[in-house]
């Protein structure tokens, strides 16, 4: 007997064209854990971005005041033109001609005290747009002292540390940190001067400078 023939089974693109075959779906994707978020808004971001509001509020109002102050005088080199064309007008007329001069005066006039009020504006704009520059200034070196500060007081309790617990030799490779002058003034000289205990004995300044002539 001759074996007889099995029917091979549909191919996935037979059986899709038939509607009878459907992918496996995959799996989602494992949801990853949001990373924590950091704090924002610190201090110093906080008076930056309000000396920064600050100076673009005072500019815009400089760039509108500075518009009108062009338009302002535009107008009157416009007035002032159209004038000179009626006076040679006016050269021919009487009783008119009067009339029409005393108009563009006072027009010109107007436009003179609103060119002045105007120019008034921007010189108080400009004082104080240099006023908040100074005022930045001396806020970018209040936070730098503070930070300056932090990190000789960090250094100081390391230096602190290691001395009272008899680290004589570590004590004086700390210490070389707050004596480094690669930066400008040596960290030691942002430590306060005023004690940081209760009992008011000792400053970490005072407290460095008796550490420092103990080992040296």
């Amino acid at each position: 007997m001759s074996e007889e023939k099995q029917p091979l089974s549909p191919t996935p693109e037979e059986s899709d064209r038939r509607g009878g075959y459907h992918p496996p779906e995959a799996d989602p994707p494992a949801q990853q854990p949001e990373p924590e978020k950091k704090p924002e808004h610190s201090h110093k971001h906080r008076q930056k971005s309000v000396f920064q509001y600050i100076t673009i509020l005072f500019a815009a109002a400089f760039v509108l005041l500075l518009y009108t102050f062009m338009m302002e005088r535009r107008q009157n080199d416009i007035l002032q033109q159209q004038s000179n064309d009626k006076l040679n007008q006016l050269q021919q007329q009487s009783v008119s001609a009067v009339q029409s001069l005393d108009n563009l005066y006072q027009e010109n006039e107007y436009l003179k005290q609103s060119m002045d009020h105007l120019e008034t504006q921007i010189s108080n704009l400009e004082q104080e747009k240099q006023q908040l520059e100074q005022d930045l200034a001396a806020s970018q070196d209040t936070v730098e002292w503070q930070q300056r500060s932090a990190q000789a007081l960090d250094w100081f309790w390391q230096v602190d540390e290691a001395y009272v617990r008899g680290k004589y030799a570590l004590c004086r490779t700390l210490m070389r940190h707050l004596e480094d002058t690669g930066d400008g003034d040596p960290l030691k000289n942002y430590l306060p001067q005023e004690s940081a205990t209760k009992n008011g004995r000792f400053s970490p300044y005072h407290r460095y400078e008796e550490i420092y002539h103990a080992l040296h």
